[in-house]
């Protein structure tokens, strides 16, 4: 029988951390919680170096020769999945489900962009990181991105019959 402090002790972890040892899938038949719990503050991060592929320039030609919105915000979610990818049993993998970002400096290419996500809250179902995007000298990105936790085989059967049924139309 457990004391009262190892009670107290093991209701404090698990209100730092996020998730649960339910099974179950929200009702959607793919979207699962997580076997372990993760602690609030779990952290992960991407790096990269603007590459011309990675600008504006690359996408328009007439546009600056910056780091786009779209890679950066790319390489955030990529912080968000790191930080995620070591609780996930191997049939589970993290998506993307929400972004609120604000892009606020530039980048060029040859400067190194590194992304920082940590694990803000847990609501049941989505994971939200606060993120942001750094190019050495300034914070040039920063926001929120939410991720859920699939099982991979019964995520990708979705769109599958999606497709299935618009080709027999």
């Amino acid at each position: 029988m457990r004391s009262k402090r190892e009670k107290s002790e093991r209701n404090a972890t698990q209100s730092r951390c996020a998730g649960s040892s339910d099974d179950s899938d929200g009702g959607d038949g793919y979207i699962r919680r997580m076997a372990k719990a993760i602690p609030i503050g779990t952290r992960g991060d991407a790096e990269t170096t603007v590459q011309f592929k990675n600008t504006l320039t690359a996408w328009k030609q007439h546009l600056p020769p910056v780091y786009s919105t779209p890679n950066m915000i790319g390489m955030m979610e990529a912080a968000a999945y790191n930080a995620l990818e070591p609780f996930c049993e191997s049939d589970e993998v993290s998506v993307g489900t929400a972004i609120n970002i604000a892009h606020r400096a530039p980048a060029v290419v040859g400067q190194r962009v590194k992304t920082e996500a940590v694990l803000e809250s847990f609501d049941g179902r989505f994971y939200t990181f606060k993120v942001s995007a750094s190019n050495g000298i300034e914070v040039i990105g920063y926001g929120t991105i939410a991720r859920a936790i699939v099982n991979k085989a019964k995520f990708e059967e979705k769109p599958r019959k999606k497709m299935n049924v618009a080709a027999k139309d």
